[in-house]
């Protein structure tokens, strides 16, 4: 009996980094959204467990990723999975198999769609999913209606007798999607593949207040004790929020975003990385944002690019999400085929960082005391590796770290 395989991609794209969601740092609101990464119940756990395999699995090399992208598309595929296959999915994303817990990870997907598809000035942003199928193998009426309600997704009729054409037509939908940015994505695609699920994240908006391209200057970035190259380092001396944790030994710095997301970027103390890593989680990110302080700082960030590619077959096992990769899957819920897996999951992202602000106008700081001198600022320099992380009060965007820009 035939194999037929599906595949599913999972894109996310960020330049400029941000979001259209509103960043309040209130406490209520803090502890009404304590679960819930990407919006989602408790998907947060599965967030920084993911984080942990990707850089165990490559420790020297960049890491970058959207947990809100990976879960987006885990929660798609439960709708058509069977109970053990579900209960594997739910779990791994710190879920209980339920039905009510269950429910709630679409619905608040499908919030947070809905919260994506409206604009902000300054701001582009795009956020779904699409379905490409075989008209020759039924998928299940119920499943294309959840995908199209709760997820928003487009579905098309896609020719996989003709390998080349469906490529075509699936390369050409992430590139118009995602702005140019990620092109030719499918690579190889043979006539035993029935459906490519296709998820997509697209950021593109400012700083709230911009980094003069004048100040952005070629200084040394230590990748290692041993090792040491040259990058553009961005520079601007201003308040920012700050906190020096001495629990995982780090210094942490919040820049906000138009649109009010934040990114925090994470320099670890000599040698600390490891420590810093082993404590990341989403009860530390949150203890942060309650205890960030104003601080005057002469900072120093690099201006980078950065990207991942990951087979999410080979790492989603580690968590626990196994027998949808393999023959054992159970997809009752997405067609009748019995001899149906997912071959394959990858996760492509990609961020760019730079100067890019707002007008001059609103880049014009707020004054925050009365003295008569003005106060001394820290010099902060991340000339060595660091971590970061997009997001607001209920939704954790990406995570990063940057070894070598």
């Amino acid at each position: 009996m035939r194999l037929f395989p599906i595949l599913c991609l999972v894109l996310f794209f960020s330049l400029g980094v941000a979001s259209s969601l509103r960043f309040r740092s209130k406490e209520k609101k803090a502890k009404e959204s304590s679960v819930g990464a990407v919006g989602t119940p408790r998907s947060r756990d599965f967030a920084f467990s993911l984080y942990k395999v990707l850089a165990s699995e490559a420790p020297d090399q960049n890491v970058f990723f959207s947990p809100m992208g990976v879960s987006m598309s885990l929660g798609m595929l439960s709708l058509g999975a069977g109970m053990k296959t579900k209960t594997q999915i739910l779990d791994g994303l710190g879920l209980s198999p339920q039905h009510d817990q269950e429910d709630k990870l679409h619905k608040d997907f499908q919030q947070l769609l809905q919260r994506f598809s409206q604009s902000s000035d300054g701001l582009q942003l795009s956020l779904g999913s699409a379905l490409f199928k075989d008209p020759a193998v039924h998928i299940r009426d119920h499943f294309l209606s959840a995908m199209k309600t709760l997820y928003m997704s487009d579905t098309f009729s896609t020719n996989f007798g003709d390998p080349e054409g469906a490529k075509k037509q699936i390369n050409d939908y992430v590139a118009k999607q995602t702005k140019g940015k990620i092109v030719d994505l499918i690579k190889d695609l043979d006539s035993t593949h029935v459906m490519v699920v296709v998820n997509y994240i697209f950021f593109k908006a400012k700083w709230q207040t911009a980094f003069s391209d004048t100040n952005t200057r070629q200084m040394d970035f230590h990748v290692t004790p041993k090792k040491t190259i040259q990058v553009p380092m961005m520079n601007r001396e201003d308040w920012y929020s700050y906190i020096l944790d001495q629990n995982i030994s780090c210094t942490v710095v919040g820049i906000p975003y138009q649109g009010s997301a934040i990114a925090l970027f994470i320099l670890p103390s000599e040698g600390k990385m490891k420590q810093v890593e082993d404590g990341l989680d989403e009860r530390t990110l949150r203890n942060w944002l309650k205890m960030f302080t104003k601080r005057r700082l002469d900072l120093y960030l690099p201006k980078f690019s950065i990207e991942g590619t990951y087979k999410l077959e080979k790492i989603l096992p580690k968590l626990g999400i196994q027998d949808i990769f393999t023959t054992h899957a159970d997809l009752s819920g997405i067609t009748d085929h019995t001899n149906i897996k997912l071959s394959e999951m990858v996760h492509r992202s990609m961020v760019e960082i730079d100067e890019s602000g707002t007008t001059a106008s609103a880049a014009t700081g707020a004054i925050f005391t009365l003295r008569s001198a003005r106060p001394r600022s820290l010099k902060l320099e991340y000339t060595r590796p660091f971590l970061m992380a997009v997001m607001d009060d209920t939704s954790l965007f990406f995570i990063g770290k940057v070894i070598q820009p």
